[in-house]
């Protein structure tokens, strides 16, 4: 099959890689079993991004080279970011944990209709198709993992799907962000956008943490540098409607972490819906490039 006929393989290779980054940075806190809170990593990590930015920033022109146009949008979208990993968090702790992640993987849909609706996006049947079959496979994983077996808590339920909201925005902001300024900048922003956000909930819910623990969780912030460049890469090169399905990759991506890190098993629903998702990453690959609105990649 000839390559060129793979049109959105590039950016769906980028979103793979940051998807991959971030299963890893996610999953701290679960290898941390409960010794650290999950703001409280989020704090050190944004801490150990921006001063790995800072570094590549004074590399690449100081930080006038760097100033944005829009520092608000920067702001908005790491509200959004913050707020969705406080709902999301919340809702896990108070729901079914599958029930939780299913409602949040509904970002993906949301996504693909903000790129209609603010970018004048119009998916043609083969990106329509693709998105559907990637959708079905979350649900395939999800439902395997106990998804909607019992009835939902409105509270935790409602906290849940403001959090995939709130994750759709945020992707509509980089992708209008990532077409117009530099990775880094995006970068830069966020990272200390991040960071003053997090301070209020990482010290509300801050626990005891030895020396060690706490250069791994800093470290985790250049990792979340190279993360947040593909993410930017990916979100430039192809319509949300390319880009929103293939972060259902995250589901393949936890699974096979499980099995390696945490003695976790493949059932026969997750192999089936994890195949599902690929499939529909293969159709989405494979779609006409739409015309673009927010003009070429800078």
């Amino acid at each position: 099959m000839p390559f060129c006929k793979f049109r959105y393989l590039p950016a769906i290779l980028w979103v793979l890689l940051s998807t991959a980054l971030w299963t890893l940075i996610f999953a701290a806190a679960k290898f941390a079993d409960g010794a650290l809170g999950t703001f409280q990593i989020t704090l050190l990590r944004y801490a150990g991004a921006l001063a790995t930015a800072l570094i590549l920033a004074r590399a690449t022109g100081g930080l006038a080279a760097h100033r944005s146009a829009r520092p608000g949008a920067h702001f908005l979208r790491a509200l959004c970011g913050s707020g969705a990993a406080i709902a999301i968090t919340w809702s896990s702790a108070h729901m079914v944990l599958a029930d939780a992640t299913a409602l949040s993987m509904t970002y993906g849909v949301l996504l693909v209709l903000l790129g209609i609706l603010f970018l004048g996006e119009r998916p043609g049947p083969v990106l329509i198709w693709g998105s559907a079959l990637a959708l079905v496979g979350a649900g395939v994983v999800m439902f395997g993992k106990g998804a909607f077996h019992d009835a939902l808590p409105a509270g935790p339920a409602l906290a849940a799907v403001a959090g995939a909201v709130l994750m759709a925005f945020e992707g509509l902001l980089i992708r209008v962000l990532g077409l117009t300024e530099k990775p880094l900048t995006v970068i830069l922003y966020v990272c200390f956008f991040g960071l003053c956000l997090m301070l209020i909930p990482a010290w509300m819910n801050w626990q005891p943490i030895s020396l060690s623990a706490l250069f791994l969780c800093i470290g985790l912030g250049p990792v979340a540098i190279i993360a947040q460049y593909c993410t930017i890469r990916g979100y430039r090169a192809a319509p949300l409607s390319v880009v929103g399905p293939v972060d259902y990759s995250w589901m393949i991506f936890a699974a096979f972490l499980g099995v390696i890190a945490f003695d976790e098993s493949l059932g026969p629903t997750t192999v089936i819906g994890c195949a599902l998702i690929i499939g529909g990453g293969v159709i989405v690959s494979r779609a006409r490039p739409t015309p673009s609105p927010e003009g070429r990649e800078k």
